[in-house]
């Protein structure tokens, strides 16, 4: 009887250690894809403009960091391609009210933006284009 009772045993041990190490197996994670960045040409022409659009990106999904550097009046924008694209980033720009490229901003979010941030400014007339 003491001899079963110790196969037994053994058995038990032998189970949950296979079990465990299933559960081991189990638990190992998948890389998804990596950041990309990109670089847009925008018609932002001073800090404020700055705020609003890394703000705005910031809420766009798959966006891991949006930078613009105002004197150049470049954005670029670090994000993951299994949420999105360059394309629909460059149509988030545009609703904000900011040329992405060569492509211009929605008339309607471009007449929303404070005075200063407007292209057409006679302040930002002579530097920004």
């Amino acid at each position: 009887m003491i001899s079963l009772k110790t196969f037994l045993l053994a058995l038990l041990v032998l189970l949950t250690a296979q079990v465990v190490r299933a559960q081991d197996k189990t638990k190992t994670k998948v890389k998804g894809p990596t950041t990309e960045q990109f670089q847009m040409k925008t018609s932002a022409v001073c800090d404020m403009c700055k705020t609003r659009l890394e703000k705005a990106l910031a809420y766009e999904k798959g966006v891991q960091e949006a930078t613009l550097d105002v004197p150049t009046q470049m954005l670029t924008v670090a994000y993951r391609p299994d949420k999105t694209s360059a394309a629909v980033l460059r149509t988030a720009v545009q609703r904000t009210g900011y040329d992405a490229d060569d492509q211009p901003a929605e008339p309607r979010a471009y007449d929303r933006l404070p005075d200063c941030c407007k292209k057409t400014n006679a302040v930002h007339s002579d530097g920004a284009k």
